[in-house]
């Protein structure tokens, strides 16, 4: 049995499709965790800390990559909250998102 070019095609397409709404749900779960700890730091509860996360959210959508929540992180946060601290924070976010998208999924 052979596979034709469109076969493959619509196989990579598929893939494409898949790992991109993976990578959405993963980000999605990473910047609401990241505003969610930006919150505590600030003291902040209820509909105020709902406020901030959802702006970390929306932050996610203002450009490619991940400096544009860095930066309203960095934003938000006392300056005695250090750089290399939120970047932490991130990566730690990050894969705890990775893990439970994971564990989601199986």
């Amino acid at each position: 049995m052979t596979i034709s070019m469109d076969d493959r095609r619509r196989g990579f397409e598929s893939k494409w499709v898949f790992d991109a709404e993976l990578r959405f749900q993963v980000e999605a779960r990473r910047n609401r965790a990241l505003g969610e700890w930006a919150a505590a730091k600030k003291g902040l509860t209820g509909a105020a800390a709902e406020d901030l996360i959802a702006q970390v959210i929306a932050a996610d959508f203002e450009e490619a990559g991940d400096e544009d929540v860095f930066r309203k992180l960095r934003s938000e946060l006392e300056p005695s909250v250090s750089d290399a601290v939120i970047r932490e924070k991130m990566r730690e976010c990050l894969n705890a998102a990775l893990d439970q998208v994971s564990k989601d999924s199986r």
